[in-house]
């Protein structure tokens, strides 16, 4: 998938989502999904790239839609473990 592909795809995920959630401002969705998008950006294969967006973006819709607060992103690097201090 060549990158204007992607960008094509990408723009295709945010009509989609708009359609879809017409309760979420639209300026909301398209910041959503191109927050989301940005974090592919150093991904080696990006053929799933507008997929995985999209998912990711209709959870994060869909968390705030419910009134829910998203999740907090991970607050220390992967393969480390949290020690609990007594």
């Amino acid at each position: 998938m060549t990158g204007d592909e992607e960008l094509i795809q990408v723009e295709q995920v945010i009509e989609r989502l708009i359609a879809r959630h017409p309760s979420v401002p639209p300026g909301d969705i398209e910041l959503i999904v191109r927050d989301i998008h940005k974090r592919f950006s150093d991904a080696r294969v990006h053929d799933f790239v507008p997929l995985l967006v999209e998912k990711a973006a209709r959870q994060s819709i869909s968390i705030r839609a419910a009134g829910t607060p998203a999740p907090a992103s991970r607050t220390r690097p992967r393969g480390t473990r949290a020690v609990t201090v007594i």
